[in-house]
């Protein structure tokens, strides 16, 4: 799916109490977590300007990717980063700077230029490296060298940011916790949706009252999602009841791929890829959507872009239960239903019971109080009172 390239221009002169962003770096426009965020601050009464450069191009997963491809995408970086200072410090004054994701590196270049400006940076974190690629992708052991490389690395950008973004307040308080930052250095702002692309639609009716009921999942394929978990209640649904259809590729899939070979799975489908604009429909012809099941810590800690994509699309969800997921959805599980993390008979016992009520539209659509948490307008508000908070506290110091 094609996006819109970030456009870069002057701060145009605007009353002294409006909010002037500056949204900066290599950030990657691949992900929905960036796009939702320049839409929501566009969306929102503030003077946004982008200083970008796009290095990241094509490339959907970084920890999966390869050390050649990380390191490709770092001397991409690097040879961006004198013409984005050259670009930033002829810039007006503004309030605040934003770092958008992937900005490990980025932060730590534009530090000394920001405090030359005496302005506050604002770091999207969203996610820790060392924590995603030691801990919950196991891609190298906790004692490499490598390990202790990106330890230091999640520590020097996080203190070089005056304030750090993480997606949840649980995964907020870890990040601040694990790299010793004081209270009020991280914040967290939800992933959200895009929710003029996800958006409840006409359904594809059944074809007969014993059609199968249709259960999707699709994702990157990492351990997070605890994708032999869905297998595994595949393999005890009844064939003729259920059809589950898995779309995504990536690091765990030759493991998936052994599993199903050892114990083919005959109302489970697996699609590749689908493109980024179709899966709107995947999702609304779906009777159930799936989150995640993984056991990890980290999948605790966050909610994934598709959980929210399924809320938008206003389909009943099954996912696991963890201190995340209850900060959006509360005790309203009508159309969210928890399950123990790892736990395919949980899952299914979920799944069968709603299947009850599966096409009944109206019973299974996700609250209002829930939904209203996840568009431009709330992220935007939240994104907001984040930043012209350090702005205020910078102007009173």
């Amino acid at each position: 799916m094609e996006h819109p390239k970030a456009q870069e221009g002057p701060l145009t002169t605007l009353p002294s109490n409006r909010l002037r962003v500056v949204f900066w770096g290599t950030y990657d426009l691949g992900k929905p977590r960036t796009r939702i965020m320049l839409r929501a601050l566009r969306e929102t009464d503030v003077d946004l300007v982008e200083c970008h450069t796009d290095i990241w191009a094509g490339v959907e997963d970084k920890a999966q990717s390869g050390g050649r491809s990380i390191a490709v995408g770092i001397l991409r970086s690097i040879a961006a980063y004198p013409s984005l200072i050259w670009r930033y410090l002829r810039l007006p004054q503004h309030d605040v700077v934003v770092v958008g994701y992937l900005g490990h590196l980025d932060v730590l270049f534009l530090w000394l230029f920001a405090r030359l400006r005496q302005t506050p940076i604002v770091w999207d974190a969203f996610l820790s490296l060392h924590d995603t690629v030691v801990a919950d992708r196991a891609l190298i052991g906790r004692w490499n060298p490598v390990a202790w490389l990106l330890w230091a690395w999640d520590w020097l950008a996080a203190h070089a940011a005056d304030l750090v973004l993480m997606d949840t307040q649980t995964h907020s308080e870890w990040f601040r916790a694990t790299f010793g930052l004081r209270p009020g250095r991280v914040a967290s702002v939800f992933v959200g949706a895009e929710i003029d692309i996800f958006k409840p639609l006409a359904r594809r009716p059944a074809a007969s009252p014993d059609e199968p009921i249709r259960i999707l999942f699709y994702g990157q394929f990492i351990p997070l999602h605890g994708i032999e978990t869905i297998i595994a209640a595949a393999a005890r649904s009844d064939p003729a009841r259920y059809a589950w259809t898995l779309i995504g590729t990536g690091q765990e899939a030759p493991r998936i791929q052994r599993l199903l070979d050892e114990r083919p799975v005959s109302n489970l489908q697996w699609i590749e890829w689908v493109p980024y604009a179709n899966l709107r429909e995947r999702i609304t012809n779906a009777d159930i959507c799936l989150g995640i099941f993984g056991r990890s810590a980290k999948a605790s800690r966050v909610i994934p872009n598709k959980v929210f994509q399924i809320l938008a699309s206003a389909r009943p969800l099954v996912t696991r239960d963890s201190p995340a997921i209850r900060e959006l959805i509360g005790s309203d599980t009508l159309a969210v239903r928890l399950v123990a993390a790892g736990d395919p008979d949980e899952l299914l016992a979920a799944i069968e019971m709603l299947a009850r009520e599966a096409r009944n539209a109206q019973r299974l659509v996700p609250s209002a109080a829930i939904c209203n948490q996840i568009g431009y307008a709330a992220i935007g508000q939240k994104l907001y009172s984040q930043l012209a908070s350090l702005a205020s506290r910078r102007e009173r110091s």
